[in-house]
């Protein structure tokens, strides 16, 4: 059971890289080694960003359960799974990056402007 569940992971991390990749992951479109360690690089930077929120949105999700009983169920679930979930990401979709559009929704403080 234990490999099976470990399988399970690693078939889930890999299904998650395909999911972030364009085109097919398994091949390099990029000639150069320094391209593909770039093109890698920024794959795991959106893989980890996923993550990253993944984590902010539960962790909120939690501050903000009130009933001790559905926070207990809720840390159980977490502690069940993994934050490599990506079906609420549009990988493909349009992302806008404009200063209302980066106001916070989950209480992270903007970066201070170096002036």
């Amino acid at each position: 059971m234990a490999i099976e569940k470990q399988l399970n992971k690693v078939e889930l991390a890999n299904r998650f890289t395909r999911a972030v990749a364009v085109g097919n992951p398994r091949e390099f479109t990029q000639a150069e080694k320094e391209e593909q360690e770039i093109a890698e690089a920024c794959n795991r930077l959106i893989k980890n960003s996923i993550i990253c929120w993944n984590y902010l949105y539960l962790a909120r999700r939690i501050e903000k359960t009130d009933d001790a009983e559905t926070r207990e169920a809720l840390l159980r679930m977490i502690a069940a799974h993994s934050p490599m979930a990506w079906a609420h990401i549009n990988m493909l979709g349009e992302y806008d990056f404009s200063d209302e559009k980066l106001r916070d929704s989950v209480g992270i403080l903007p970066l201070k402007s170096a002036a």
